[in-house]
C-alpha cells in the first residue's frame, strides 16, 4: 500500500493507474473486514490508520468527490470545485499532505423542495472536506458493514431500496404469512437530532475519531443569517453522513426483539417481529396489533437516549389488507396475495414532473424534447421494473403520449393534426409493431416507452453478502454482470467485447459503485453514463489495413486524446 505522495508535489492526473490505485484501496478494505469478522481489533485499527495514510485512498477520494460524484459542481462556503485535472492533481496533493492538520470548516445551509411541498435542509461541505470524508469512509465502512444488521439497506454498497421491498415481498407474500400487522415508522429529522456523545462512543476507537468529532460540530453557515453551532446531528449532504446515521441506528432489530435463526442468521425465526429499515424509514412485520403498539414502545425506549424520535405524523399501524406505503412503493394484501406497485404519490410525482418539463420544452425541437424527457422515463421505469407496474406503465404511455402530442400541435398550430402525426409520430422502433412512438424524423431518435421496460423480479441480495468481503467477490462480480446499463444495444455489444474496460485507460468503463436509490438517481445515472462513454471509430489507412472498426472510451480519456473538449456522442437514441 503506498503511504507517500509525489515527492515533488507535481502530479500529472492524467496518466495516474487508477486501476492498481482502486485495486489497493479494495484490497485494504477487504482486508478492514476480514479482521473485524474475525474479532482481531488490533489488527482493524492499524489497518484504518494504514488506510488513512494511503496515497491510493486519496487519489480514489478525490476522484470520486471531484470527478464521478453528480454534486462536483456544488460548492461550500469557499465556492471551490475542481473541474479540471491540474486542480484534482493540486487537490490531492494538498489533502495528503495536510490529512493529520487538516481543520473542518462549516459547511454552507441550502434547502431543496420536498415531496409534501416543505423544505429539506442540506449542509454542503468545502471541496476539501469531502474528499477528507471520503478517506474516512473508505477507512471505517468495512468494519461496521461486518457488524451491521442484515435488514438495514441503506445507504450501503451493493444494497438499494428494491432489495428492501423484495424482502418484504419475501415475507408476507404468501396465503399463509402470519406477519400481517405492520408498523409503518419515519423518524423525526434523523439526521439533524443525533446525539453527538453516543454516535461518538458507538464509533470507539477507530483513528479517525477526532476528525468525525470536529466534522459534527463544525457548524453551519446560511446565507442572510450568519454561522450557528451544531450541538447535534449530522449535515444531511457530507460524504460520511449516511454511513453515520446507519452506525447510530445499528441495534435497531435488536431493540425490537428480532430474533435470528441460529443456524442460519439470514432466517428471522417463527413468532418474531421483522424489520426492514432504509436509512431513518422502516417498517416492523409483525404477528398482532398489540405486538406491533409494543415494538413501537420499545424502539421510542431505545431511540430517546440517541437524540431521536418518531414522527407521528407519518408513523402508523395497519394491517397489510389495508396496505402502506414505502420507499414511493405501495404494499397491499388482495384476497390473501401481496401485490407491491408504484404508490399514487410516485405516479403523482412523475406526470407533474412530465407535463412540467414539456410546457418548458415549448418552443423547443424534438432532439431537445428526446434529451430532456428520456432519461426521465427510463429511470422511473427501471426503478419500478421489479413490482406489478405493467398497467402503470400503460397508463403513463398513454398519458405522455397526449403531453407529446399536444407539444407538437402547439409548435405547428396552423398545420393540420394528420400532418402533426406524420411528423413526430411513427414507428421508430423497427422490431416493434408500433406506430405511435414519438421521435425526430431528422435523427432518427425516438422516446422509447414506459412499458417497453422488461418486469423482471428483483434478485434479493443475500443478507451476509458485502462488496468488502473477499469470499464473496465471485457473487458480486456475477450481480453486476447481470444489472443491465443504460446504453443502446450496439453499445452493450461493445461493453462485453471490450469486458467493460476502456481500451484507452484499462479502467472500468462504468463504475456505479452503488445502486441508483430513486428514480431521480436512475435518472441522473441515464445522463451521467450518456455523458462519461462516448465512440471512437478507429480508422485504417492504407489498402491492406484492418477493417474500420468501433470502441467505447471515457469520454475525457477521448477529450484527452484529440485535445477536444465537445461534448461526446449520444450512446442512445
Amino acid at each position: 500500500m503506498e503511504v507517500n505522495g509525489p515527492e515533488d508535489d507535481i502530479l500529472n492526473w492524467d496518466v495516474i493507474d487508477w486501476r492498481h490505485h482502486e485495486d489497493n484501496v479494495r484490497r485494504l478494505r477487504g482486508r478492514i473486514f476480514t479482521a473485524t469478522k474475525d474479532g482481531d481489533w488490533p489488527k482493524v485499527r492499524n489497518l484504518q490508520k494504514m488506510m488513512l495514510r494511503s496515497w491510493s485512498n486519496t487519489l480514489v477520494s478525490v476522484r470520486q468527490v471531484a470527478q464521478r460524484n453528480a454534486g462536483r459542481n456544488t460548492a461550500g462556503i469557499d465556492g471551490q470545485v475542481a473541474l479540471t485535472s491540474p486542480v484534482r492533481a493540486e487537490l490531492a496533493v494538498r489533502t495528503h499532505r495536510t490529512a493529520r492538520s487538516w481543520k473542518p470548516r462549516a459547511v454552507k445551509r441550502v434547502f431543496i423542495p420536498k415531496a409534501n411541498g416543505k423544505q429539506r435542509p442540506l449542509g454542503i461541505p468545502v471541496l476539501a472536506d469531502r474528499v477528507h470524508q471520503a478517506r474516512h469512509r473508505n477507512a471505517l465502512e468495512p468494519e461496521w458493514e461486518a457488524r451491521f444488521e442484515p435488514r438495514s439497506y441503506g445507504f450501503r454498497p451493493g444494497r438499494s431500496c428494491q432489495d428492501a421491498i423484495s424482502v418484504i415481498h419475501v415475507m408476507a407474500c404468501g396465503k399463509t404469512a402470519k406477519r400481517l400487522w405492520v408498523l409503518d415508522a419515519d423518524l423525526s429529522a434523523a439526521f439533524d437530532r443525533i446525539d453527538h456523545d453516543r454516535l461518538l462512543a458507538a464509533i470507539g476507537s477507530f483513528p479517525g475519531k477526532g476528525m468525525i468529532r470536529d466534522w459534527l460540530r463544525a457548524g453551519v453557515f446560511e446565507p442572510g443569517k450568519g454561522f450557528t453551532p451544531t450541538e447535534e446531528g449530522t449535515p444531511q449532504g457530507g460524504v460520511i453522513s449516511p454511513l453515520l446515521l446507519n452506525v447510530a441506528l445499528h441495534g435497531l432489530e435488536e431493540a425490537a426483539g428480532v430474533r435470528q435463526e441460529r443456524s442460519d442468521t439470514r432466517r428471522t425465526k417463527r413468532g418474531s417481529p421483522a424489520l426492514v429499515r432504509y436509512a431513518d424509514d422502516m417498517v416492523v412485520l409483525c404477528h398482532s396489533r398489540q405486538e406491533a403498539e409494543q415494538v413501537k414502545a420499545k424502539l421510542a425506549l431505545w431511540l430517546a437516549p440517541r437524540g431521536l424520535s418518531f414522527n407521528e405524523d407519518k408513523t402508523r399501524i395497519v394491517h397489510l389488507d389495508d396496505g402502506f406505503d414505502f420507499l414511493g412503493f405501495t404494499a397491499r394484501r388482495y384476497q390473501g396475495k401481496l401485490i407491491i406497485k408504484p404508490s399514487k404519490a410516485a405516479i403523482a410525482r412523475v406526470t407533474q414532473r412530465l407535463a412540467a418539463e414539456m410546457r418548458a420544452l415549448r418552443g423547443a425541437n424534438a432532439a431537445m424534447v428526446l434529451v430532456t424527457i428520456n432519461p426521465i422515463t427510463r429511470g422511473w421505469a427501471n426503478y419500478y421494473r421489479g413490482v406489478a407496474s405493467s398497467r402503470v406503465f400503460a397508463a403513463l404511455d398513454t398519458y405522455l403520449w397526449r403531453l407529446t402530442y399536444k407539444w407538437a400541435c402547439h409548435c405547428h398550430p396552423d398545420k393540420p393534426k394528420s400532418w402533426v402525426i406524420t411528423r413526430y409520430f411513427g414507428r421508430y422502433h423497427k422490431a416493434r409493431q408500433d406506430r405511435w412512438v414519438f421521435g425526430d424524423r431528422d435523427s432518427g431518435a425516438y422516446l422509447p416507452k414506459f412499458a417497453w421496460t422488461k418486469i423482471v423480479r428483483h434478485r434479493l441480495v443475500r443478507s451476509e453478502a458485502s462488496p468488502d468481503d473477499p469470499a464473496h467477490a465471485d457473487y458480486w462480480a456475477d450481480r453486476r454482470r447481470k444489472r443491465a446499463p443504460p446504453l443502446d444495444r450496439s453499445a452493450l455489444f461493445l461493453l462485453r467485447k471490450q469486458k467493460g474496460r476502456c481500451p484507452t485507460c484499462g479502467d472500468l468503463l462504468l463504475h456505479a459503485d452503488r445502486e441508483p436509490q430513486s428514480p431521480r438517481e436512475w435518472e441522473q445515472w441515464h445522463r451521467t453514463t450518456r455523458k462519461a462513454i462516448t465512440r471512437q471509430h478507429i480508422i485504417a489507412h492504407g489498402t491492406r489495413g484492418t477493417p474500420d472498426d468501433t470502441r467505447l472510451v471515457h469520454s475525457h480519456c477521448q477529450r484527452r486524446a484529440t485535445g477536444a473538449d465537445r461534448e461526446p456522442a449520444t450512446l442512445y437514441s
